[in-house]
């Protein structure tokens, strides 16, 4: 498992224990990627998952560009022209993961775009 992958895997196992359900993973196209589909109840989530060892140069939410927002969002355009579902709303979260003491912290901003 690549480094990504493994903190997509800890950014899933936190949303489900919030009471999200898992969608996907990994739905990638050319100009873009989505690192996690779930479900809060009708509305379906789209998930950028970021690490940082440290925020000394900004906070792993930090990260999250505006280029990189236009590229989740045509992806997101994308994934929902090839797998609809019945949703009332759609929403683009950042999960964002940093080490704290033996752990993890995880910072969840809910509609970050």
């Amino acid at each position: 498992m690549t480094r990504g992958r493994h903190w997509e895997a800890m950014a899933r196992e936190f949303l489900l224990t919030q009471g999200l359900r898992f969608v996907a993973a990994n739905f990638a196209r050319r100009f873009g990627e989505i690192d996690l589909i779930m479900l809060d109840g009708a509305t379906l989530v789209f998930v950028e998952v970021k690490y940082r060892s440290s925020d000394r140069f900004g906070s792993s939410v930090e990260q999250v560009t505006p280029a990189k927002t236009r590229k989740i969002k045509l992806a997101a355009k994308a994934y929902l022209q090839i797998c609809p579902h019945e949703v009332e709303a759609v929403r683009f979260d950042v999960v964002g993961i940093s080490p704290e003491g033996t752990g993890y912290r995880f910072h969840w901003v809910k509609g970050a775009f």
